[in-house]
């Protein structure tokens, strides 16, 4: 599925248009359509923990959310070795709209989140 970057993804200005590809019910691929060199590999985080937040006004405006609105929301996870020592970003989520495609970053604020990081390993998650 393609989605259209609305505002900008973090660092990567240029970044326009991006594929999802799911891995499996945690991993999937994000990659931009343009550029093979800009890919990430990004998370479910709700397979991991509970992960609520509120979406602040403009990105609801930017994706045209609704209370109907079907989202999805991502993760950046930053490959380690070994795969358990890789990190995840919760203070950065990617917030998508399966309605009409459209998918932003958003900045969640540490002080309103104490609970999410920004370097929380994936072995901190395992039972």
């Amino acid at each position: 599925m393609s989605y259209n970057v609305r505002g900008e993804l973090l660092g990567f200005p240029d970044t326009q248009k991006v594929t999802i590809l799911e891995i499996d019910s945690l991993f999937s691929t994000l990659k931009d359509t343009t550029d093979d060199n800009i890919t990430f590999t990004v998370v479910n985080p709700y397979a991991l923990r509970e992960y609520s937040f509120d979406i602040p006004v403009d990105i609801k405006i930017l994706l045209d959310i609704t209370d109907k609105s079907s989202l999805s929301v991502y993760n950046i996870l930053i490959i380690q070795k070994p795969l358990e020592d890789s990190y995840i970003n919760f203070l950065a989520p990617i917030i998508i709209n399966n309605d009409n495609n459209k998918l932003a970053q958003i900045i969640l604020e540490p002080r309103k989140h104490p609970d999410f990081g920004m370097t929380e390993t994936i072995k901190s998650f395992k039972n």
